[in-house]
Parts: C-alpha cells; structure tokens; sequence
C-alpha cells in the first residue's frame, strides 16, 4: 500500500529532521526540500499529496511558491500549510487569503500538527468523492443572488460563476444552508476547520472577509453575510 507523500520545504535543516522524524511516525513518506524552487521542481515530477510550506525561503518564498501552485491547472488543488512564525501575522493572511488550506505557528507540537494535518485531509478527500458522483438536487443550494453548487465547488453570485477555496466554499455554504442562524466564531472553526483552533479566531475573520469581497456589490456594506456584534456570523 502506497504511503501518503509529503513535501516539507524549509531552509532550516533542524525543522526538516524534526517534521520528518514525526511525520514517518505518523506512517507518512517524507519528501524535503530547502527551497522555493527545488520544491516546485518536486510537485512537478512527482506526486505529493500534501506540502508543508514555510514562508520565508530563500529565493523565491513562500507565498510565490504558493501563488505558482496554485494557478497552475495540474496541481492547483494540491493541500498546503504554511509554516510561520508568530511575527508573521501580515504573510499569514496574505497565504490564507491566496488559498493556503490552514497554517501552523512556529514552534508547534507534534499533536496540533498531526490534528491539522489530518483535517485537511478529512476535507480535501471528502471533496474528490462529491467531485466524481452524480449531483443530486440537494447539492445545489439556490438564493435570491447566489447558487452554490457542492459538487462542482463553484458559486454563481448575480451570473457570473467562480471558484472558492475550499475552506471559504465551505463557510459560505454552512452560512447560506442555515440562513438567519448566528454562528459564533468558536464554532464555525471546529465545523469548518475539524478541531480546536486554540483561539485563533481571527482566521474567521479573514475568510467571512474574502467572501464579502466576491460575493457582496458592497463589501464594505455587506447584505448577505452580517455580523452580529459580539457573537458572530449570519447569512442574513
């Protein structure tokens, strides 16, 4: 049985030992790379299903290496987590924003790794399964506005029809399902991201933020998802 590849890419040789002595406990097959370019040649000749990507590399970083990956047809479905540390907070939002599937702060423990890596994957599988099955009438959910389709990943917001990243397809449609339901931060992370955040609920904020963006005429006025001051979130 093939074990499930990952790509760890990071310039410090002592993260790279510590990632892959834990993750080949883990029974994951470890693949290294110490830079942004030695990386991309990796993805392209090899099959990796999941990439654990540091954000300052040396040459090209890590938010580039994150931009290529993820406008190239071939892999641009690839899961990734970036690796930051905590004076990153700027860089962190920009990969969220760029469609990083979660990050991990320096330095982290072994259970928080392995949780985050195994909810990522938890997600991405259960989308190939949806993505290979007839779509029935109950996947595609229809508003005044807006139409999300599950199976196909894509929302249509008044005609023009776009693509999400997942975790942001995955807020949008919890919202809209149970419209007029206040969601509070805490909760949205353990549905949407499987596990407890340790109170990084900012990380909300910025995906509620991308999706007022491209679904709303006026983001800075937003109709569709409202805040509810002091709890959290609606899909009004």
């Amino acid at each position: 049985m093939l074990k499930t590849r990952v790509l760890t890419v990071d310039d410090e040789g002592h993260i790279l030992e510590l990632l892959k002595y834990n993750l080949e406990s883990s029974g994951y097959e470890v693949v290294q790379a110490e830079t942004g370019e030695e990386a991309l040649e990796i993805i392209e000749k090899e099959k990796i299903d999941l990439v654990l990507l540091d954000l300052m590399l040396p040459g090209i970083d890590g938010l580039e290496v994150l931009k290529r990956i993820r406008t190239n047809e071939t892999y641009k479905r690839l899961p990734i987590i970036m690796l930051t540390a905590k004076s990153e907070e700027i860089d962190t939002v920009l990969g969220l924003e760029m469609g990083a599937d979660d990050y991990i702060s320096k330095p982290f423990g072994v259970h928080e790794l392995s949780a985050r890596i195994k909810a990522v994957f938890r997600r991405t599988e259960a989308l190939s399964k949806n993505a290979g099955s007839t779509m029935p009438e109950e996947d595609i959910l229809k508003l005044e506005d807006l139409m999300i389709n599950r199976t196909t990943h894509e929302i249509t917001v008044r005609g023009k029809i776009m693509e999400l990243p997942l975790k942001e397809f995955e807020l949008l449609y919890l919202l809209a399902k149970n419209r007029g339901r206040v969601f509070d931060r805490e909760y949205l992370l353990e549905k949407i991201w499987g596990y407890d955040y340790y109170g990084e609920t900012r990380t909300v904020d910025v995906h509620i933020r991308n999706l007022r963006v491209k679904i709303e005429e006026d983001d800075k006025n937003p109709q569709h998802i409202k805040t509810v001051r002091g709890v959290g979130y609606k899909y009004a």
